[in-house]
């Protein structure tokens, strides 16, 4: 807000002024959004800079003027400027003394911005011209921003009300209107009870403190309770497409989510079967290699184990022959020492010696017999060994082949669970859908089941005008007796009892208009309620439409219904014809009643003719008189036209409640 301070300082400075330090003092205490400026006296320099100032202001939404005793040239500059405002929302003018130019600004603020919801113009003398005061009518009629208007104390006339009622005709926006304490009277209030049921968006006038009759008053405030019932159900009507839009589209959301974060899933699992598929091949191809290897080391081991046996073999042999050797050495020994024995005397030192290389010999096939026995130890523990590393490796080619065997079970198992699970979050999502269906057709219902006690309530208050009507009839026909008795009671009486039986029939025309104003207003409000409800009726079919099968029994019930339709438009013709043979009856007796007031005109010319030197006096108030009842006749040949149209407008109201199909559909067998 400094930069505002600076750029008022420096257009005050451009123009040659000082800035105000009041303003200057509210702008630096400037609250967010809102410029106060009340009871503080703003020169045309101040405005001219404020409305320059305001042209492009993008902070301010309020704007207080009160009591600030602006004059005509500031009020137009500082509303110049407001025309091109796009942020303001609330706007007080009050108590400035506006007069016709601000009037002629007021109504081009009002053509020409669009964001001002709030204006407030008490205290003011906008309706004492009443041209500039048209002109302001003329920019409310084109305004479709403003909700809230205060018109205080601002010296309207009936002339102004009736550019008022004209402008309320054309604005479809404007909510709450204060018009106290101004001077309206009779015929502007008249004036602006006639223009209301064209107006549906205002639900609040006050007519307080401007001499209108407590019947205009009544019907006012007739027509603002049922402009208030209709904004209260527009209100509910959006709120709850709101609410059902916003169920809807998180609805479509959160399936959307499950859809993708199905497919998702069923992605990631594919690509973990896929990887766990490549993965088990490749572990496969991995054991098959070892598998490969295993066989060859085991062909190689049994090519050594072979061998081995063959050197065994070749050992045993060895072993044989040096046995078979140690045996013929042992016979040998035997044959020598026998020999020996024989010869041992003569050859004994040649014994000793031969024995004695016989025993080295010996001693020699022993060490050699004994290092074949190591050898052969030696072998047999490689064979076992041999036998042992044979029997490691078929046991861990065993191990492989159940470990790939468990593994593919596995793999089997997991595929078996994440189908399973697939199979259990579709079912899950198709009993969310049900479940969702389910909750769409409760509500769907709740809105049917609300309709038909709407539907009953209408009904009850058609049976509750008819009754009306039929006492207002009833009261009709009492008064027209006594009207009658009245009559016959003035030809014996004199003027006086004459001009108090006129009053009297005054009183009781003025008080079958107030009765016909109000069943016409009654029949306002029935037929605009026929239509808000044929209106909601219509989009709740919209909403039954995605439906099929609510639609399936909507039709079938409406096949049953045409029946009843058939029936019921039979009763309300009869009724209808009924009616009209009473209105007609009536009008018979009007006509007498019109003959026997013109046979009391005759007989009071005959009284006149009789008296006329001693009513030489009050030959004008017979005059006054005979114009009087000329325009009571006027009344109520204008009085049986509206009846007419009255009865007219009641059997269109019933016809189109019968015959609505919206309505029909959703309305209580009888």
């Amino acid at each position: 807000m400094e930069e505002f301070r600076r750029s008022y300082s420096r257009l005050c400075k451009e123009s040659g002024s000082e800035p105000q330090d009041a303003v200057l003092q509210q702008l630096h205490q400037l609250p967010r959004g809102r410029l106060d400026l009340a009871t503080q006296s703003l020169t045309v320099d101040t405005c001219r800079a404020l409305g320059k100032l305001l042209q492009n202001q993008a902070l301010l939404t309020e704007l207080v003027l009160s009591d600030c005793m602006l004059s005509e040239e500031g009020t137009i500059l500082l509303l110049q400027g407001l025309c091109a405002n796009t942020v303001m929302k609330l706007l007080d003018l009050k108590g400035n003394n506006l007069r016709a130019a601000g009037a002629e600004a007021l109504g081009k603020l009002l053509r020409q911005n669009q964001s001002i919801q709030s204006l407030t113009l008490e205290w003011n003398n906008l309706g004492t011209w009443e041209d500039a005061f048209a002109t302001f009518c003329g920019g409310l009629a084109a305004n479709s921003t403003l909700q809230q208007l205060d018109l205080r104390n601002n010296q309207i006339s009936h002339k102004g009300a009736e550019e008022l009622a004209l402008a309320l005709k054309g604005n479809a926006t404007l909510q709450q209107l204060d018009l106290r304490w101004n001077n309206i009277g009779l015929l502007g209030g008249r004036a602006l009870v006639n223009c209301l049921p064209s107006n549906r968006t205002l639900w609040r006038l006050d007519l307080a403190g401007n001499n209108v009759p407590s019947d205009v008053l009544r019907a006012v405030e007739q027509a603002m309770e049922h402009n208030r019932e209709r904004h209260a159900a527009f209100q509910e009507t959006r709120a709850r497409t709101h609410l059902l839009s916003k169920e809807v589209q998180y609805l479509q959301e959160e399936k959307s989510k499950q859809f993708l974060d199905l497919m998702e899933t069923i992605d990631k699992q594919r690509e973990e079967m896929a990887r766990s598929s490549q993965a088990a091949a490749a572990r496969a191809a991995q054991l098959q290699e070892a598998l490969n290897e295993r066989h060859s080391i085991i062909n190689a081991l049994k090519a050594k184990l072979q061998m081995t046996e063959a050197a065994l073999a070749l050992s045993e042999q060895k072993s044989q022959d040096l046995g078979e050797l140690l045996a013929t050495a042992e016979q040998e020994r035997l044959s020598l020492s026998q020999r020996g024995e024989k010869e041992r005397r003569l050859e004994q030192q040649e014994a000793a010696e031969r024995e004695s290389r016989l025993l080295r010999d010996l001693s020699a096939a022993s060490e050699k017999n004994l290092l074949l026995r190591n050898q052969v130890d030696e072998l047999e523990r490689k064979l076992k060994s041999q036998q042992e590393e044979l029997f490691l490796t078929r046991q861990e080619l065993t191990n492989t082949s159940a470990e790939l065997k468990i593994r593919v079970v596995q793999a089997e198992e997991r595929l078996d669970v994440e189908k399973r699970r697939a199979r259990q979050s579709m079912e899950d999502s198709e009993k969310l859908h049900f479940k969702e269906v389910e909750h769409m057709t409760r509500h769907l219902e709740e809105s049917e089941r609300a309709m038909q006690e709407r539907v009953q309530r209408l009904e009850a208050l058609r049976l509750s005008l008819e009754e009306e009507l039929s006492r207002v009839k009833a009261a009709a026909l009492s008064e027209r007796g006594q009207a009658e008795e009245e009559l016959i009671k003035a030809r014996n009486q004199a003027r006086l009892e004459e001009q108090q039986h006129l009053a009297h029939l005054e009183e009781k025309l003025r008080l079958l208009a107030q009765a016909r104003d109000e069943a016409q207003g009654t029949c306002m409000q029935q037929k605009q309620t026929v239509a808000e409800a044929q209106a909601r009726a219509s989009q709740l079919s919209l909403q039954v439409e995605g439906q099929r099968r609510r639609i399936e029994e909507l039709q079938q019930e409406l096949s049953n219904k045409d029946q009843e339709k058939v029936a019921e438009v039979t009763r309300v013709r009869v009724e209808l014809q009924e009616q009209m043979g009473r209105l007609q009856a009536e009008l018979t007796a009007q006509e007498a009643l019109r003959e026997k007031v013109a046979a009391l005109e005759r007989q009071l010319k005959v009284i006149a003719s009789d008296h006329r030197e001693a009513l030489l006096d009050k030959e004008s108030e017979n005059a006054s008189l005979r114009e009087k009842l000329r325009l009571k006749e006027a009344e109520m040949a204008r009085i049986r036209d509206e009846e007419a149209q009255r009865a007219s407008f009641l059997q269109n109201a019933v016809l189109a409640y019968v015959q609505g199909s919206p309505l029909r559909s959703l309305s209580p067998p009888k």
